[in-house]
């Protein structure tokens, strides 16, 4: 009979097991603290309630799939020609013979939405889907597609979506849960007793830092060119406060564009397009400024300059945009860098002077942010490597091969400082780490909480966000935080409340 092998599982991993092989379940789990070992769990229990089905495991990318094929290999029973991972490599035809020949198949989401689409894999043998990073089923995201397929086909279906966070609104979790025809919600925190004896110390530390004189000035004008842009939007009623999120206005963006594309090519449609794009660019030359400093302002605003759009001559000729492109100008001459980098190195040289062994990882939101943090760190004689995604267009990138080598080298200490972008925060083995910087805070609480959970995960470990005063840093790690503190009132109230309500499975049990 198949079974689990070579692991114990947790006492909470085996409840929320319990619940997961009866019902269609969403599990929140933070991570590091062990989603895949229940699906192993799940899968083995529908294993051995129907020895002639198979189970299906999707994750978003190539490697995180290959961990699970993995996990499959070292801690199951099961023989390694009984375990396949399914890649967009393997061509259509040949794909459809693995499906019918193993017993457990890993693939992302988008190779089985073809499949299914072509005939290529039919799911009626399949009693368990795993869709993991769940809080990506939303919308038109392949998950929906096959979820629902799966429903239409399946002898004997169970789903069980997996996540470190859903998102932090009620409706989002809502369409998560519609989307995956979720019965039962499984969220556990830090906190909740069965966890608590399992869970490492994190330390949280906020280093606040003050803008220079120079950049406050620079600050200043640019807020004044984006204030016009508001004021007009608002006067004419396209925004309702005088400061409008940057979230806020790529909507108004994408629906006036859209009335626009569909005939409405009226006048003040066009002014109103030329206005938010105006803000939209303002808004993310203030945050470059803010978070990053003036070498990456002074790049973006010569690539305006150069940039034949209506839009961009606007901003580009307006005299305090001018005099901002002298000051940045002239700043970049003298090499002034934003102060966090200053703090940062600061930071890993006290951290490598007290344990010279200890992994950090940093983590920032622009490659070019990473690639300075790490040529720093370097000149400074601090062992250190990036993690990126893959290039885009003519940019630079790291294969997904070139990205599992590095976390390798990492883990095995050849290094002690990672930097990177949000590859880094899901979709790959990061190993555990003793320290986590937030070299800026994100106001995502999804990627706020993959973030953390790098860290406290074998040993205790410390978080630290370097947080400017007075700039959307301070406002973006307070968004994550109170976002993160309403999803996961939500989701307690609906395990509550799913739990209380009786279905068909709970009357036959």
């Amino acid at each position: 009979m198949t079974s689990i092998k070579d692991i114990e599982p947790r006492e909470y991993q085996e409840n929320i097991a319990e619940t997961a092989r009866k019902k269609n379940t969403l599990v929140v789990l933070p991570t590091g603290m062990g989603k895949t070992l229940i699906a192993l769990l799940v899968a083995i229990k529908r294993l051995q309630e129907f020895p002639d089905s198979k189970i299906l495991i999707m994750a978003p990318t190539r490697p995180l799939n290959a961990q699970h094929k993995k996990s499959f290999e070292k801690f199951t029973d099961l023989s390694k020609d009984e375990i396949v991972l399914v890649t967009g490599t393997i061509k259509p035809g040949e794909r459809g013979k693995l499906y019918k020949k193993f017993k457990v198949v890993v693939a992302t989401p988008q190779t089985i939405e073809n499949d299914l689409k072509n005939n290529e894999i039919n799911l009626g043998d399949f009693s368990l889907v795993v869709f993991d990073e769940a809080h990506r089923c939303i919308k038109e995201y392949s998950y929906t597609f096959v979820a629902k397929e799966y429903k239409k086909q399946s002898k004997h279906p169970l789903i069980l979506g997996l996540t470190a966070s859903p998102g932090g609104s009620f409706e989002r979790i809502d369409e998560i849960k519609k989307n995956l025809f979720i019965e039962a919600v499984e969220i556990r925190t830090e906190a909740d007793e069965d966890v608590e004896k399992y869970v490492k110390p994190v330390e949280k530390e906020w280093i606040e830092i003050e803008l220079p004189e120079e950049f406050k000035m620079i600050k200043g004008m640019l807020e004044q060119v984006l204030k016009d842009s508001i004021y007009w939007l608002r006067e004419h009623h396209f925004v309702s406060t005088y400061r409008p999120s940057k979230s806020q206005l790529l909507m108004l963006q994408e629906r006036i564009a859209s009335k626009y594309g569909h005939g409405a090519k009226n006048y003040s449609l066009f002014w109103v397009m030329i206005r938010c794009a105006e803000a939209i660019k303002l808004d993310h030359a203030l945050e470059l400024l803010e978070t990053q400093g003036i070498s990456p302002l002074y790049d973006y605003l010569k690539k305006i300059e150069k940039s034949k759009k209506k839009t961009d001559q606007k901003i580009i000729k307006d005299p305090r945009i001018i005099e901002v492109l002298k000051m940045t100008e002239d700043l970049q001459k003298k090499d002034i860098k934003h102060p966090k980098l200053e703090k940062l190195i600061f930071i890993i040289k006290d951290v490598l002077r007290k344990k010279p062994d200890s992994k950090i990882i940093v983590f920032a939101n622009y490659r070019f942010t990473v690639d300075k943090i790490n040529e720093t760190l370097k000149n400074e004689g601090i062992k250190s490597e990036i993690l990126i995604g893959q290039a885009v267009k003519e940019g630079k990138g790291l294969t997904q091969e070139e990205q599992i080598e590095t976390l390798k080298r990492f883990a095995s200490g050849e290094f002690n400082v990672l930097a990177g972008t949000s590859i880094t925060e899901e979709g790959l083995d990061v190993p555990a780490v003793d320290y986590a910087i937030f070299y800026e805070p994100v106001a995502s609480e999804i990627r706020s909480i993959q973030r953390r959970g790098r860290v406290g995960r074998q040993t205790s470990g410390k978080v630290i966000f370097l947080i400017t005063k007075k700039t959307r840093d301070e406002s973006y790690y307070w968004a994550a935080f109170h976002k993160e503190k309403k999803m996961k009132g939500i989701l307690y109230d609906m395990k509550n409340k799913l739990k209380k309500k009786k279905t068909l499975k709970d009357w036959v049990k």
